[in-house]
């Protein structure tokens, strides 16, 4: 689930795209957006924690609340359309 915006933020993202309008519409070629770089070691310990995390959490879970988790699954899931 994506975080929340505040107003500033989604204020500061209007602004950007309106620019982005007029600079396209005048012929005007604006720098692209950098992307964040990954830092190759938090990468790997992320990887790593996730594929232990699943697995631990299945073995601790009971019968009764493995089915609950299920159920609110698929509740979600037929509750988009």
């Amino acid at each position: 689930m994506p975080k929340r915006r505040d107003e500033n933020q989604t204020a500061f993202d209007g602004l950007q795209e309106i620019l982005r309008r007029d600079a396209a519409r005048d012929g005007i070629e604006l720098p692209p957006k950098p992307k964040p770089e990954k830092v190759p070691s938090a990468v790997r310990a992320g990887r790593k924690g996730g594929k232990i995390g699943g697995k631990a959490r299945a073995a601790t879970l009971t019968p009764r609340k493995r089915r609950a988790i299920a159920k609110k699954a698929a509740k979600a899931r037929w509750n988009k359309f």
